[in-house]
């Protein structure tokens, strides 16, 4: 019996074996069939389904995915470690180190480091979704800048808006989804929360740290804060004993350097 479960095991292996040598082959095949049409592609890490279309000069680097119905234009280059999942890149278009799934990517756009671009995201000319932003469902028009740390869903946004850090579309109350629309030239300060449905007018601000309800009309500077109350001297007895013992440390450390 122990001999038998070891051919079994051995003819199990040797099968995994051969049908990822098939899967290797097939893979190196694909890359090859690009790199012959003009595709820059200088490393075995990358995956490319069968029916990814690359156009010429375009540079895929190592680690990306290509999978599904993608398209990706002339002069882009996708990647590191980039997954591209049925969704078109315009022409000139860098998508760094993130993943794009069924969306429509406008022609030189700058997308990354580590953006999650999910289904229904069309973006136009010039577009930029930097690092740690997300967006579903979200319409950009041309030159928008999202740069960081910034989640968009199911929102219309004019042309030539620049998003602060932190700024949250709040699409969704527990039962239904909501859409929030921002005309042109919008200057969204960080950390503001636009509570949909809601609008901000053409070329309106919105103050940092503000919690948007009402639509803003165009021209003008939502801010909703609290007021701030500073009260002398209260921190003062309850620092005390954290900086003797920091200035302790940093004694510490110097005698020792």
């Amino acid at each position: 019996m122990a001999m038998e479960s070891r051919n079994d095991t051995a003819q199990a292996l040797a099968a995994a074996r051969e049908a990822l040598d098939r899967a290797e082959a097939a893979r190196e095949a694909v890359l090859l069939r690009h790199i012959a049409n003009g595709v820059q592609i200088d490393s075995r890490t990358v995956s490319i389904d069968e029916t990814v279309q690359i156009a010429p000069g375009a540079v895929i680097l190592p680690g990306t995915i290509l999978r599904g119905s993608t398209v990706i234009g002339p002069g882009c280059v996708i990647g590191p470690n980039a997954l591209i999942e049925d969704s078109t890149v315009g022409a000139g278009t860098t998508v760094n180190a993130s993943q794009v799934y069924a969306s429509q990517i406008g022609p030189h756009n700058n997308i990354g480091p580590f953006t999650h671009v999910r289904a229904g995201t069309a973006t136009d000319y010039g577009v930029h979704l930097g690092a740690y932003v997300e967006t579903k469902n979200s319409r950009f028009a041309r030159g928008n800048t999202v740069s960081h740390l910034t989640y968009i869903g199911d929102s219309d946004v004019g042309k030539y808006c620049n998003f602060g850090c932190g700024t949250v579309t709040c699409n969704y109350d527990g039962q239904n989804k909501y859409r929030t629309t921002i005309g042109d030239y919008c200057f969204i300060g960080c950390n503001t929360n636009l509570v949909a449905p809601v609008s901000v007018g053409d070329g309106a601000y919105t103050a940092a740290g503000s919690t948007v309800t009402q639509d803003v009309p165009a021209g003008a500077l939502a801010i909703e804060r609290g007021r701030q109350a500073n009260v002398e001297g209260w921190a003062v007895p309850k620092m005390e004993a954290y900086i003797a013992k920091k200035q302790r440390l940093e004694a510490e450390q110097a005698s020792q350097d």
